[in-house]
């Protein structure tokens, strides 16, 4: 099989390829919807998303951001980190600085855990093996607090937090399972270290010590409130794109038509071929992740690509009543510990110089983000069933 679709792309252009693609997507929509209808909902959609939702986004990641900022600035990150530490070796096989490589992501996006991998001082403690698997490790808590205020914001205090330690089953399980693949491909890399370089001191670390030692109290929180802040409006702008190019599109392949019956070019229209898809096996859904709608399945295919867009989709489904405390729980789970690693994994794989081991952590982590999904929904149910008053 591998060799014909080989052959196939060797003997067709990838631009012939991405044309055909591009028209018979379009083409159907234009065929269902009628292709004046298509245009205008698509614009209509992204037009509103952005006002509604990305904007919204935007202003979690800039509160988020500051705290992040004020905890890593005032010692709080590090405190976290020394009280994580004993957990993770027998949990995640990994040493214990590598809970700081957690506490960044979660306060940040997935490729923070590469930012903090380049620094000698810290990829010192780790074995190649261990040193690889960070990729996983890292992108299930990317943009975690991001994820859990977001859910908190609609509503929702407990199914959050039950997605929370979904997304730390699934890191384990993506982990633990590349670190597995990586030792049967590479026995050497059980025992080889990154680096022998541990004297490094850090000659900058120490000029800024002595820059935030003659600052004031208040001039130290400001500074932090305000370069967490901008960092947020950074990470806000960057997943626009994919709020306004995935879930447009996920949701014209989500929704039906307009409360007329009819498609008027309205926002959030559509026909209606996800659920379709998904209503063929609602059953395996249905009993892995509780889902009791098929269009519930949008978001951990958008999450796939990009856990900002997959948010946005929240409020709509909240609009038409699809949503309830289990959803959010599978939601949270599965938007942490996904994080739009197919958008990520190629280039940290490839910053850390091991991109032909891709495939792998692809595998496991798609693996990992089910395996937080399904542990989410079980843990909601069971709480559900020993306290059956339980708040949302």
């Amino acid at each position: 099989m591998k060799r014909v679709l080989s052959a196939i792309g060797n003997r067709i252009p990838s631009g012939v390829i991405c044309l055909a693609i591009v028209f018979a997507l379009f083409g159907y929509l234009g065929y269902v919807m009628g292709t004046s209808q298509m245009m205008k909902t698509l614009m209509a959609t992204a037009h509103d998303l952005l006002l509604n939702t990305c904007f919204f986004l935007m202003a979690v990641c800039v509160v988020t951001g500051a705290i992040g900022s004020l905890f890593l600035e005032f010692g709080v990150v590090s405190l976290f980190e020394k009280l994580l530490r004993p957990l993770m070796k027998p949990i995640f096989r990994l040493p214990g600085v590598a809970s700081l490589g957690a506490i960044m992501t979660f306060l940040s996006d997935n490729p923070a855990i590469i930012t903090l991998s380049r620094d000698k001082r810290f990829s010192t403690y780790f074995k190649k093996f261990q040193f690889i698997s960070l990729t996983n490790f890292g992108t299930a808590f990317g943009m975690g607090l991001l994820v859990i205020v977001f859910m908190i914001g609609q509503g929702f205090i407990i199914s959050p937090l039950v997605g929370f330690a979904g997304a730390i089953v699934g890191c384990i399980v993506s982990t633990r399972m590349m670190q597995g693949f990586i030792i049967r491909s590479y026995p050497h890399y059980q025992h080889e270290n990154v680096t022998e370089d541990s004297d490094h001191q850090g000659d900058n670390q120490s000029e800024e010590s002595n820059k935030k030692s003659t600052e004031t109290l208040f001039t130290r929180i400001l500074n932090s409130l305000l370069d967490g802040g901008k960092n947020g409006v950074e990470v806000g702008v960057a997943i626009i794109p994919g709020v306004l190019i995935i879930s447009s599109l996920v949701m014209m392949l989500t929704f039906g038509k307009g409360s007329d019956g009819i498609y008027d070019g309205g926002a959030y229209q559509g026909v209606e071929l996800l659920p379709a898809l998904a209503g063929k096996i609602n059953i395996v859904f249905q009993y892995l992740f509780g889902f009791e709608d098929p269009h519930l399945v949008g978001f951990p295919i958008t999450a796939l690509g990009a856990v900002g867009a997959a948010l946005g989709l929240i409020p709509r489904y909240m609009s038409q009543g699809w949503i309830d405390g289990n959803a959010i729980a599978v939601f949270t789970a599965i938007g942490m510990c996904w994080s739009g690693f197919l958008s990520t994994h190629t280039a940290m794989l490839d910053s850390l110089g091991y991109r032909h081991l891709t495939s792998k952590a692809i595998i496991s982590h798609t693996v990992g983000g089910l395996a937080g999904a399904i542990f989410a929904h079980w843990l909601y149910v069971l709480l559900t069933v020993i306290f059956p008053a339980m708040p949302n």
